[in-house]
């Protein structure tokens, strides 16, 4: 069993083959808004902004979650889930998504159950019965690589590996595809891997960067490949580990020395 492996899932572009974000505003008509908005606020401000105009201009929750639902999923990402977490892995999510839309997603895919924590932008319910979307973090986070102000992946990937290394796990696979997934892939150890998306932004920063990444790399085109890739990789981690298992419960006997096993030289008589 594979019970020493956190797996981290991005969500946007790797879980689902879309920007969720994206998928909305694009249903409901609103995208060149989102756009200008794009110019003078961040990306989460303004997707709070847009939930809010969308809703105000008559559209309700439920419309909502039902676009969500029309989300695509490949199947070979539906089952690399389902593998790994049948290996005994811990599964998690990190994402600058939102909990509405990926909870709405997983639940409507029958994913939800697998995962033991999604680490994302919260959202609630106002005053006034609009869906609202807040910021995972409302303070400095200090990072200056490529995470967004609202949200640092590589503090969240330090505090899942302080946490969960602390209940006997052993290393971490990271998988996801933009830029804000180069930190945590900085955050990575030797003996941990990372799989970024083919010619996605994280795949072209860990490249130009490769010296920086401790952890093995695997790329990754599709979910196809995605599945095939990341059950080789939990395989090849459960020979490893039982080979050790089996090495530590069955000690090789002590190899004793030569003149013990041979039996003495007898002497030549003279001629």
């Amino acid at each position: 069993m594979a019970t020493g492996i956190v797996v981290v899932f991005d969500f946007d572009h790797t879980i689902i083959d879309c920007d969720s974000d994206d998928w909305i505003f694009d249903h409901f008509g609103v995208t060149k808004l989102f756009n200008e908005l794009l110019l003078t606020m961040s990306w989460n401000s303004c997707v709070d902004w847009m939930m809010k105009e969308i809703q105000t201009q008559g559209r309700t929750i439920q419309e909502i979650a039902e676009c969500l639902k029309r989300v695509p999923l490949h199947t070979h990402i539906i089952t690399a889930i389902k593998s790994a977490h049948a290996l005994g892995c811990d599964l998690r999510i990190v994402s600058d998504a939102n909990v509405f839309f990926i909870e709405t997603i997983l639940k409507h895919y029958g994913l939800l159950e697998y995962f033991s924590e999604i680490n994302t932008n919260p959202s609630f319910i106002d005053e006034q019965g609009r869906l609202r979307i807040l910021p995972f973090t409302s303070f400095p986070h200090g990072c200056t690589v490529s995470c967004p102000t609202n949200m640092c992946k590589g503090k969240i990937i330090e505090r899942i590996r302080a946490s969960s290394f602390g209940e006997g796990k052993k290393q971490l696979v990271y998988i996801g595809d933009g830029k804000g997934d180069f930190c945590p892939s900085l955050k990575l150890r030797e003996g941990d891997y990372v799989m970024p998306r083919k010619n996605y932004p994280v795949w072209e920063l860990i490249c130009s960067n490769s010296l920086l990444i401790k952890a093995e790399i695997h790329e990754w085109r599709d979910g196809d490949e995605l599945e095939h890739k990341l059950l080789r990789l939990l395989n090849t981690f459960i020979i490893t580990d039982e080979a050790q298992n089996s090495m530590t419960m069955n000690p090789l006997p002590p190899i004793c020395s030569t003149h013990q096993l041979l039996p003495q030289a007898l002497p030549v008589p003279p001629y």
